[in-house]
């Protein structure tokens, strides 16, 4: 099931990018993805302050 979403308020920290949007119910979720080869790490939070303190302790663990 693919999600076609729209986000907005994108900003980045390090190698993760946050930014929101609204999920298939019309609830704000904020994301957090990182952007480095093979990484994969990406995860939907309830607050902007959780996407970002995800950001700001994530490790690539592919380097």
């Amino acid at each position: 099931m693919s999600a076609n979403r729209r986000f907005r308020n994108v900003t980045r920290i390090g190698p993760v990018q946050v930014a929101t949007s609204y999920d298939g119910r019309g609830r704000e979720k904020h994301t957090a993805a990182c952007t480095a080869p093979r990484c994969g790490f990406s995860a939907d939070y309830d607050s902007r302050a959780a996407a970002e303190l995800a950001a700001r302790t994530h490790t690539c663990s592919v380097r």
